[in-house]
């Protein structure tokens, strides 16, 4: 069957479901039932098990046949956790890349790149160049291992990540938040939530922080602003709108060179930038509106909207090369100007059936997107003006050579249709069987000046993205499944001839086993699994052999490994979650000869995370915890050609509070409390992105 009838038929029936009504003599679900947000679990690492971005409908996590980690608010509180990036540690197979001189996240799942592409609320954000994820607004992170698209789109087959936001609640709520701590951190939060009548509630989130820096030369800073609205006009329907606007400065510090092959030649605080160049501008807007409308017992619909738009705006250095002395970084001046928009509409019905024996959990739906990104980047000529600087004995304030042209000008514009429909079948009470398909009609139109080298591409194609798995439910907590799927995401660019390159495609396969541990309420307290996988990658960019000037699309990666999970109250006293990974990743394709059989930059082999805290309370009925644990990743190699390896580091972490009133919460975080150096990614020999170091942080939160 080609795409365009696929399409046609995927079309007929997301209609006929959403044109479908209520059942006669259906009741209407109380008001009081609706849950917005906040999950029945919020105390528990082991997070929501129902209602998640795996499946998109209320299917326990423990039927899904695919490994998906919950991080939930809890543990991002007790962990004391700012960003986002606080939070990758403590999650199997997920590990940082460079993060672009402090500009954007970078993680990788299972060996590939899952932040552009990643979810927010359900929708794809394509942006790369937005603000790094702050965990004030975060209800909680939904981490989805192995190919997404067949739900999701173009994606990276090692996975994606779904953040969940704080939703209005109709329970007032207020709540103001000071953190103070070393290496310049400033850190104030305000968190409120209330009913405007017995039908509409707002939250409104607030954050302004001057961020914690490696080196004093240096400072950084962040403001948000989160307002939300819940309107719920009926018991079955809900209408949710939300925004998220945030301005961040922050330097352009591409952090330190390799010298003679050593990642320990200069100190973690040594600056090679220019401490004078003001700030880049880092800009993030997001607007969500969402509909979810309940038919009847067996059937919902639900329509959403959402525009994100990002820019990356200012000066900064980029370093060059380091000269034969040994000592002499050459820098080049730039400023770039990196806006991006992306705009998403999705449609979708969900219900139960029944055909004969079988149950079905149906979900059918289309999405329209267009996503936008511009980049123009100019600097200064390297070869006329060096503008070097001593790494051992750097001296800044030098005048600042002259822009002499355009390094990068780029437009892409990526347009997509697509239709997706999924059915999970209870076969028997134990036999559950999950099989999905999307179809995409992708348009990509890209434009790219570097230097005298100017390339065009124009392509239009579709792609079918379908997954498979089985789950054997041994008993309602335990169960083993197996799984399979494929992924797809656009390669920019074209080859010697003008053609645009075919789309990098994934496929994956996983076998696992989870287990859930109930509480006396019958939810899960403690929730573990354990999976192995197999992804190969196709269509990598390769260099042609026959003209080094232009690339192919003709390699080839794979990874493969095992992760383990365990997470929640695993006493009524102790709080834990752990994790561990062996991720071996490989070029296994490829025409040039010193990256073939090398392993993916900045991925760890091994890497692994604890944390567990203690609570109870006192004779005054105060309550407190006090916490400790880990976080270790491995020897990872440094750039393509493994020239050189990033060492493997443990950092030690404590953390504490003391619940002195209903009202007042004290707190104590100390990260990396050895004061260890590491470094968090690379790219090249140019660039290590060192950590701050020790970081000792108290806090005081009031609810009132």
């Amino acid at each position: 069957m080609n795409a365009h009838r696929t399409l046609s038929l995927l079309g007929i029936t997301a209609g006929s479901l959403l044109a479908a009504g209520p059942a006669q003599g259906a009741e209407p679900t109380p008001l009081s039932e609706i849950r917005v947000g906040a999950s029945r679990d919020a105390r528990s690492y082991a997070g929501e098990q129902r209602n998640t971005a795996a499946s998109r409908t209320d299917t326990p996590l423990i039927e899904v046949p695919q490994n998906v980690r919950i991080v939930p608010q809890k543990l991002v509180g007790d962990l004391g956790a700012t960003r986002l990036a606080d939070v990758v540690g403590f999650v199997s197979g997920m590990s940082q890349g460079n993060d672009y001189g402090g500009t954007w996240d970078s993680f990788a799942l299972r060996g590939f790149e899952a932040s552009p592409g990643s979810l927010i609320n359900g929708f794809s954000s394509t942006c790369q160049c937005g603000p790094r994820r702050d965990a004030g607004t975060i209800e909680r992170v939904e981490v989805l291992k192995g190919p997404s698209a067949a739900l999701y789109g173009s994606s990276e087959p090692g996975g994606t990540y779904n953040i969940v936001t704080k939703k209005p609640q109709f329970r007032p709520m207020r709540e103001a938040g000071l953190k103070v701590g070393n290496r310049g951190l400033r850190r104030a939060t305000f968190d409120a939530t209330g009913p405007f009548s017995s039908t509409l509630a707002w939250r409104l989130n607030l954050v302004a922080e001057k961020g914690a820096t490696r080196t004093s030369l240096i400072e950084t800073s962040k403001y948000i602003v989160a307002p939300s609205l819940t309107w719920a006009p009926t018991a079955r329907t809900i209408v949710n709108y939300e925004a998220d606007i945030t301005r961040i400065r922050t330097p352009y510090d591409r952090g330190l060179p390799v010298i003679n092959g050593r990642t320990d030649a200069l100190p973690r605080d040594r600056y090679l930038g220019e401490p004078s160049i003001p700030n880049l501008h880092i800009r993030g807007d997001v607007h969500q509106l969402t509909l979810n409308h309940t038919l009847n017992d067996q059937w919902s619909v639900r329509a959403g909207l959402m525009h994100r738009k990002t820019d990356n705006t200012g000066h900064g250095t980029e370093p060059g090369a380091l000269q034969r002395d040994g000592r002499t970084l050459t820098r080049r001046m730039a400023w770039r100007s990196m806006p991006s928009s992306n705009t998403s509409m999705q449609a979708e019905a969900t219900g139960r059936l029944q055909t004969g024996t079988l149950r079905h959990t149906v979900l059918t739906g289309f999405e329209v997107s267009r996503y936008t990104h511009h980049a123009d980047i100019r600097g200064s000529d390297l070869r006329t003006a060096p503008f070097g600087i001593d790494v051992y004995a750097p001296v800044y304030g030098q005048a600042q050579p002259p822009y002499t042209g355009a390094l990068v000008v780029s437009n892409n514009h990526d347009n997509t249709r697509a239709l997706y429909a999924q059915d999970q079948l209870d076969v028997t009470e134990q036999l559950k069987v999950m099989a999905g398909l999307r179809v995409e009609r992708f348009h990509q139109r890209a434009d790219s000046v570097r230097g005298n080298r100017t390339t065009r591409s124009n392509h239009h194609y579709s792609e079918l993205t379908p997954r498979a798995g089985v789950t054997w439910m041994f008993s309602p907590e335990s169960a083993a499944f197996l799984s399979w799927g494929r992924s797809f995401k656009p390669n920019t660019g074209s080859d010697v001839n003008g053609n645009a390159f075919e789309p990098l495609k994934g496929t994956a396969w996983e076998l696992g086993y989870k287990w859930e541990g109930r509480q006396d309420a019958g939810q899960p307290g403690v929730v573990a699994s354990i999976s192995a996988f197999h992804i190969t990658k196709n269509n990598v960019l390769t260099q042609d052999p026959n003209n080094a000037d232009f690339n192919m699309a003709a390699g080839q990666v794979r990874s493969c490994g095992v992760e383990a999970d365990l997470a929640g109250d695993i006493t009524p006293h102790w709080r834990l979650t752990a994790s561990a990974g062996l991720t071996d990743t490989k070029v296994t394709r490829d025409n040039t000869a010193n990256l073939l059989g090398k392993r993916l930059p900045n991925v760890p082999r091994v890497s692994a995370g604890l944390f567990a805290l203690w609570h109870d309370r006192l004779d005054n009925g105060s309550e407190y915890g006090a916490g400790g644990g880990l976080v270790h990743v491995g020897e990872r190699t440094g750039n393509a050609t493994d020239t050189y390896r990033l060492p493997a580091y443990t950092s030690v972490k404590l953390s504490g509070y003391w619940q002195a009133t209903s009202q007042l919460r004290l707190t104590l975080a100390v990260d990396n409390l050895f004061d260890r150096t590491f470094y968090t990614g690379s790219i090249g020999t140019i660039s290590l992105q060192p950590d701050v170091g020790r970081l000792v942080t108290v806090g005081v939160q009031y609810r009132f």
